[in-house]
């Protein structure tokens, strides 16, 4: 018995941002799917402006699998993950456990296939910052949509991501929110014009 989708299916029952009030819960799977679209879009972007030659498909396979780990870890709250070194260096070691165990739920001639899903390949190491870059953007999309609820929980959230997003330096994701950001603080009637 292989329990490997069964397992994946349970991201929409992983709440992110467990210690904010939020005026909308978000789960795990509506996150990794918008994570795997702003992963494609990025990748695209790099590969007609600015000179890339990338997978944008393989890079939406990525943002979709990026967080299943967490079906297994829960999601750690970034202040706790980043507190200090210990913390990250522990929280690594479970994570890595975590992706060891999803992959053994897939039969042995797919494990190979699924791996670099979940362990990072040199081959795939742009692929992965722009993955991470797509995963900043959903959770400052996110802040954004808190606060336009009128929710100041995130404000700080929506600051120090923004300016995470910023110091990764990659011309495509800071064109992809020249471009989208702005959509996301408008009502659906502004949307829909």
């Amino acid at each position: 018995m292989k329990q490997f989708f069964a397992m994946f299916s349970r991201m929409k029952y992983i709440n992110r941002w467990a210690l904010m009030k939020n005026t909308r819960s978000e789960n795990l799977s509506e996150h990794s799917l918008e994570v795997a679209a702003i992963a494609h879009a990025i990748a695209v972007m790099k590969n007609l402006r600015f000179g890339g030659a990338l997978n944008a498909e393989r890079a939406a396979v990525l943002g979709l699998y990026h967080d299943m780990p967490e079906i297994i870890t829960g999601d750690m709250p970034t202040p706790v993950k980043y507190h200090n070194k210990t913390l990250r260096n522990a929280f690594r070691e479970v994570e890595t456990e975590a992706c060891s165990r999803l992959l053994s739920m897939l039969p042995e001639d797919m494990k190979e296939s699924f791996s670099p899903y979940f362990f990072k390949t040199k081959e795939d190491g742009y692929l992965w910052k722009i993955v991470k870059a797509a995963d900043k953007i959903s959770a400052l999309f996110k802040c954004i949509e808190e606060e336009k609820s009128g929710n100041h929980e995130f404000s700080s959230a929506l600051c120090s991501t923004k300016k995470a997003i910023e110091k990764m330096n990659l011309p495509e994701a800071d064109a992809f929110l020249e471009e989208f950001m702005e959509a996301y603080k408008l009502n659906l009637d502004e949307q829909s014009i």
